[in-house]
């Protein structure tokens, strides 16, 4: 088999049978070809493989020429975040539900996977962004997100008041649930469900989707994806504010904070076989009609 890779990082989600059964498969089938083998630490703990190198997640992206990431979306925008700093090809094995950023069935992998390794595949990079918490000018708090940032209240159906600035200039102040920073990536995950617009992964573009504005008048609205969003928080908010990065990370936010969402200079890097159709993935997941003749 030619090589395109020489080593690859398998990353799974511990304790979990399903994807614990595909990465041995996974683990068996690289070492049989010949290939060097990095299995992060958290799910390596969980399993009893022989002859098995291990690492962080961070070790990985220093290490590898790809990851194989083996799990649902939310697993893989773990991974994500992380390996976004490192020049490392992303490979998802879906063992989640709708799988989004997962191509690769675990019933059907390791042919579809030999192409992609031989080096028939395509890829295609994906922008993040970065939310920072300033308070008094300070920061105070910053992480990543895949998907989306969203700013909300800590309790459930608790109205909070905020301005939104774009590039400086005061777009709109609002009472609501909160707002909705979205990706292209993510706009097939929270923000869709909240009503926001999908984007076609290769627009530069954010959603702004608010949530349960206390007016009939506010719309999602897309902007520009290298604008730079303000959300300036007002001093008479209750204390316990949020901002979520892909519903994973939590940043206390407190009245009066400003919170800055932009794009990351770094991005992931999807690895997706030759026949990957973004289209047929909306009508396979979101069970669109299919042609009628």
């Amino acid at each position: 088999m030619a090589q395109k890779y020489k080593t690859i990082g398998l990353i799974g989600k511990p304790n979990h049978d399903g994807a614990s059964a595909t990465i041995e498969t996974l683990h068996t089938y690289l070492l049989k070809n010949k290939y060097d083998v990095i299995v992060e630490q958290a799910v390596a703990n969980s399993m009893s493989l022989h002859s098995m190198k291990t690492g962080t997640l961070t070790e990985i992206g220093e290490a590898a020429d790809v990851a194989i990431v083996v799990g649902g979306d939310g697993y893989m925008l773990g991974a994500a975040r992380v390996l976004a700093c490192f020049d490392i090809g992303v490979i998802g094995v879906n063992r989640g539900n709708l799988g989004f950023l997962t191509d690769l069935s675990p019933q059907d992998l390791l042919e579809p996977l030999s192409e992609i390794l031989a080096g028939n595949s395509r890829s295609e990079q994906r922008f993040i962004v970065e939310a920072e918490v300033y308070r008094h000018g300070r920061l105070k708090s910053s992480n990543s997100a895949v998907n989306e940032a969203v700013l909300h209240a800590g309790k459930v159906a608790s109205m909070i008041e905020f301005e939104v600035y774009i590039d400086g200039s005061f777009m709109f102040s609002q009472r609501s649930d909160g707002l909705i920073i979205s990706t292209p990536t993510g706009s097939t995950a929270y923000s869709m469900s909240a009503g926001g617009p999908i984007l076609t992964p290769n627009l530069n573009a954010l959603s702004l989707v608010p949530m349960f504005p206390h007016t009939l008048t506010s719309r999602p609205i897309v902007v520009d994806g290298d604008s730079e969003i303000k959300l300036v928080l007002a001093n008479d908010n209750h204390e316990n504010l949020q901002v979520s990065c892909d519903g994973h990370v939590i940043l206390a936010v407190m009245p009066g904070d400003e919170v800055i969402i932009k794009k990351s200079p770094y991005t992931i890097r999807l690895i997706h076989p030759l026949d990957h159709n973004y289209f047929n993935v909306l009508r396979n997941k979101l069970s669109w009609g299919n042609k009628l003749y």
